[in-house]
């Protein structure tokens, strides 16, 4: 959809340099750019580079204030930031025709919204309520009894289980699985063979939430799993039953929290981190990948980067590979 820039300007509260009554109709990189794009670049080093591609726009950093140049430019303090939110005004969803496509199975006592899409060979089971605007991909399963917020979108082959919830604007990709039992078993000590502990908890997603392709999410066991506002979930990352996790919380791919973690608000998580059952991940705190964290450790320490297994301070952990370098050396 073209925009003019001035309209982008406004929209992203950036700074507008130049000619405002340019057209933008897509985003790029700086290498791949076209007439018509929008491209960003956050240092000055880079600036020419983005000047001489074939864009018609750049944002940019604060660095780009008081000079003249050969393209419009939206300046701003945190340019990549800047150009994500242009991005949803230039690059809209996909038009979609509402309704239920024919080979789709809507339980009679489903409750669908307006503007609601459910795609081909979609399965909508007893009870579940789906809100206005939300998309059900082809393939997809919800289970009897879910709920389904507005805006939501399920991408193919999603499976929701009985009685989970999800809030509003969810967007889960392919292959997810919301809900499932979570690991829990009791060894019976006469005769080595385990049972299944009872898992008849709910999963709860809030608003704005992300699930990558293939993540898993189990439910409680005996209580509720949480995932919290905001949160963004990387493709092939499995959280455990009982888990909470907070709000604006970020986890990357192919990592695994075991059951009832806690992991604050605002933590990063890299990828093929592991997580151990019943540890707490305080507020803010970074873990590095492939960190690992033994059961019921607590991490705590804003904007502080922990590596390693067992997880300690960045400085610690590289201050230990320096010494052990030191010992090799000796050998």
């Amino acid at each position: 959809m073209a925009r003019r820039l001035a309209e982008i300007a406004e929209f992203v509260h950036a700074r507008l340099v130049g000619d405002g009554s340019v057209a933008v109709t897509g985003i790029a990189s700086v290498q791949s750019a076209a007439p018509g794009d929008l491209v960003f670049v956050e240092s000055e080093s880079k600036l020419d580079s983005a000047l001489q591609s074939r864009a018609s726009a750049v944002v940019a950093g604060s660095f780009a204030v008081g000079k003249t140049y050969s393209k419009p430019l939206l300046i701003s303090d945190q340019p990549r930031l800047v150009f994500a939110r242009a991005a949803h005004l230039i690059c809209q969803k996909p038009a979609r025709n509402p309704g239920v496509h024919p080979s789709a199975v809507v339980h009679d006592s489903a409750k669908l919204g307006s503007d609601v899409t459910v795609d081909e060979r979609a399965v909508i089971s007893e009870g579940v309520q789906i809100g206005g605007g939300t998309w059900i991909g082809a393939g997809s399963v919800i289970g009897a009894g879910v709920s389904i917020g507005e805006n939501c979108d399920l991408y193919p082959n999603v499976t929701v289980y009985p009685g989970a919830r999800l809030a509003n604007r969810v967007i889960v990709h392919a292959g997810a699985v919301l809900g499932s039992d979570g690991f829990g078993y009791v060894r019976d000590p006469k005769t080595g063979r385990y049972e299944k502990f009872p898992q008849v908890g709910r999963l709860e997603i809030e608003d704005d939430v992300e699930i990558g392709a293939n993540a898993t999410i189990d439910r409680g066991a005996l209580v509720v799993t949480r995932i919290g506002r905001g949160t963004k979930i990387d493709n092939l990352v499995h959280v455990g039953h009982n888990v909470q996790i907070g709000t604006d919380v970020v986890i990357a791919a192919q990592t695994g929290l075991s059951g009832s973690a806690v992991i604050e608000d605002n933590v990063v998580i890299g990828g093929q981190v592991g997580i151990a059952d019943h540890v707490r991940i305080e507020d803010g705190a970074i873990l590095g990948a492939q960190c690992g964290v033994p059961s019921r450790k607590i991490i705590r320490g804003k904007g502080i980067v922990f590596w390693g297994t067992p997880a300690r301070p960045i400085r610690a952990y590289l201050k230990e590979l320096a010494i052990l370098a030191r010992l090799a050396k000796k050998e």
